[in-house]
């Protein structure tokens, strides 16, 4: 069954032209055809509106899947975290900023990495017994200090690859495309228990 409203996703990074855009695309392309409707967007905390994506970070995205054309980045407003039913940010810098910007967005808000590892934590079946994606957000936030932080901080976060080297972007991405396949099992699984019950297409 399709929700009349679609289920809104926030991706954060400082410039939008690297990381952001990079996971918004490769969610945008994993989570098409969901029994959900989802919209994926991007933000940064500093970013020059109008500005094109990286263009090694849009060859990392086209690797992975993801489609980068005309792409342009996008200033994050409180407007944005406040519409948005998940955020997702490169890096806890970025998440604190989105906190800031907008306290009510605080449990929605988390590190791309964060939510994934959160979201492994929890089993597929509990995933899937959720009665839909909002509920499997709610879920993952449950696991915040139900289980141990990650032991190195820095494993929270996106490398920023900005002016770096082509070895950083691959990094960057392999990073984000790790995170991202977890995040897209999690918040698919309710569409996964819709499929076998003969409810519709989880594929």
């Amino acid at each position: 069954m399709t929700s009349a409203r679609p289920f809104t996703i926030l991706v954060v990074c400082t410039g939008n032209i690297c990381r952001s855009p990079l996971a918004e695309q490769l969610l945008s392309a994993r989570l098409l055809g969901s029994a959900t409707p989802f919209v994926v967007m991007s933000a940064g905390t500093m970013a020059q509106d109008g500005a094109p994506m990286d263009d090694l970070a849009a060859e990392q995205s086209r690797r992975h899947g993801g489609v980068p054309d005309g792409h342009e980045a996008t200033y994050l407003t409180d407007k944005l975290a406040e519409g948005a039913d998940l955020v997702l940010t490169a890096s806890r810098e970025h998440r604190s900023a989105v906190v800031r910007l907008s306290p009510r967005a605080t449990r929605r808000t988390f590190t791309l990495r964060q939510f994934a590892r959160l979201a492994d934590s929890l089993g597929l079946a509990e995933l899937e017994a959720a009665g839909d994606t909002a509920q499997v957000v709610r879920l993952v936030a449950g696991q915040r200090g139900m289980i141990p932080p990650a032991t190195d901080p820095d494993a929270e976060d996106v490398v920023d690859p900005y002016r770096r080297s082509v070895d950083v972007h691959e990094r960057a991405a392999s990073d984000v495309d790790d995170a991202v396949t977890s995040i897209v099992a999690a918040l698919r699984a309710p569409d996964r228990r819709l499929s076998d019950a003969g409810g519709g297409p989880a594929a």
